[in-house]
């Protein structure tokens, strides 16, 4: 006879969290309910068949572990979070299962806002919120759910109405929304109430497989090390006082008449969005660009200077300049709150596809316009990358020995033509030309299209033109 207690092919045969034990450990004291609530979603999950569809999201708490357990995708996100979270991944993976897994300081206290708004937008995800009445990981705090007279860490003679007020119904708020299709209190007290949990942890998971509903599971558990019980007593005080605070049962089901939501895209062409943002679209000059397209390529730019010094103008004019060549791009300022004089820096990612972050840290260019910048991000350039700095102005060359070195008398040049400014498109000119990655020709021609000031425009075309000149110079 084939033994059926096993674990839950959604669980790792292996916990890496505890190596050197039999290494099947988990985190959780003895006596806490997490380990009965995974074993119920786990059993779900692998009955209904979408284990490998399913994306987790853990929260901060004493859950924050999940990932060494379930064998699904696994997100873990910063404390309260989480629905947050599953709001992104749901709408951008809508074939998903989506499960936003909270205790009651996470959700109840730093996360209100976050469940409220996906409640009440009706997220096709299933919410799991671990009620024990206490903050558990972090030393036994109180928690918006502890209850009048229990004495925690932070109100040592009780929680009181007066000082902390009452303890929060979250079920009983959510219920109150509009959007929410199943919302019900279950608890982990006995081996009956265990068997009902089960029932709603299907429910909920079905109907976000079936409908995409918003289901909302509260489950009072224990938590025997704060509460400083046995394990056994610790289960018989949330079946006889918890529940008293927190009823048990259905705040919530509108699932017969629930029709279902769909998640998916409507694909939407590009030039869809010109008249509803209320932009022109950018030409692109297709013949005069093909020569400089350039195949799987990524240049990730960080520019730097103080204020002034035209940091900022410089950036903008590389990523619009890139558009206009039909390159993928984004542009991230970062900058003091001085008008003059504070440092500034931005980060420009110019690529033939797609660009999942505007964040540039470890730049494929550094453009220094100032000593700071230099001695702030030379060791962040990968290696093979290229260094840019301005060697009138900077009074030491880069030390690293695994990098171009690109040393450009950026002012000096600028100074030249009447106006120092024009610093920053003498260094356009010097790059666009190093890199060979666009035509001078079509930045020239939309220069006036990109720079607010136009009487600077002619300026600045000249010292586009300069800084391309001093390379080619420079490579003869």
């Amino acid at each position: 006879m084939n033994n059926i207690l096993h674990k839950s092919a959604v669980f790792y045969d292996v916990f890496e969290r505890k190596p050197g034990t039999d290494r099947l450990t988990t985190t959780y004291c003895p006596g806490c309910g997490h380990g009965n609530l995974h074993k119920l979603i786990g059993e779900a999950l692998v009955d209904f068949g979408v284990s490998d569809r399913t994306i987790l999201i853990s929260p901060v708490g004493c859950s924050v572990f999940a990932y060494y357990y379930f064998q699904t995708g696994n997100v873990q996100v910063a404390h309260g979070r989480a629905p947050a979270a599953a709001t992104g991944i749901k709408r951008s993976h809508p074939e998903s299962v989506v499960i936003s897994y909270q205790g009651d300081g996470d959700l109840a206290a730093i996360g209100t806002a976050e469940i409220i708004h996906a409640a009440n937008r009706g997220e096709g995800i299933t919410v799991f919120f671990v009620n024990n009445a206490i903050y558990g990981m972090t030393g036994g705090q109180m928690a918006p759910t502890t209850l009048i007279g229990q004495k925690t860490m932070t109100t040592p003679r009780g929680r009181s109405i007066n000082n902390e007020g009452y303890p929060i119904g979250m079920s009983e708020i959510i219920a109150t929304l509009d959007a929410p299709v199943y919302v019900e209190r279950i608890m982990l007290g006995d081996t009956k109430s265990i068997l009902q949990a089960r029932q709603a942890v299907r429910k909920a998971l079905k109907l976000q497989i079936e409908k995409n509903a918003f289901s909302f599971i509260e489950v009072l558990s224990a938590c025997p090390s704060n509460l400083k019980m046995t394990s056994v007593r610790s289960r018989e005080w949330v079946r006889e006082v918890l529940q008293k605070q927190f009823p048990l049962g259905v705040k919530k089901d509108v699932s017969e008449k629930f029709p279902g939501k769909d998640f998916r895209h409507t694909p939407v062409d590009r030039s869809e969005l010109y008249p509803i943002l209320n932009i022109e679209p950018i030409s692109v000059d297709l013949e005069k660009i093909a020569p400089y397209k350039k195949t799987d390529f990524l240049t990730e730019i960080k520019v730097s200077g103080f204020g002034g010094q035209g940091v900022l103008s410089l950036g903008n004019v590389l990523a619009e300049m890139g558009m206009r060549h039909n390159y993928e791009v984004s542009w991230l300022p970062s900058y003091g709150p001085e008008m003059r004089g504070g440092t500034a820096n931005c980060s420009v990612k110019i690529a033939n596809r797609k660009i999942g972050s505007p964040l540039v840290a470890s730049p494929t260019v550094l453009i220094a316009m100032n000593r700071p910048s230099l001695d702030k991000f030379e060791n962040d350039v990968i290696s093979d990358g290229i260094i840019i700095y301005d060697d009138s102005i900077i009074d030491r060359p880069p030390v690293r020995k695994d990098v171009r070195i690109l040393p450009i008398p950026a002012t000096k040049l600028a100074d030249e033509l009447g106006n120092s400014k024009a610093a920053n498109m003498i260094i356009v000119g010097a790059l666009v030309e190093y890199l060979g990655f666009m035509s001078i020709e079509v930045i020239l021609h939309s220069l006036g299209d990109v720079l607010k000031r136009k009487n600077l425009v002619e300026l600045n075309q000249k010292a586009i033109l300069k800084g391309a000149e001093f390379i080619r110079h420079l490579k003869s």
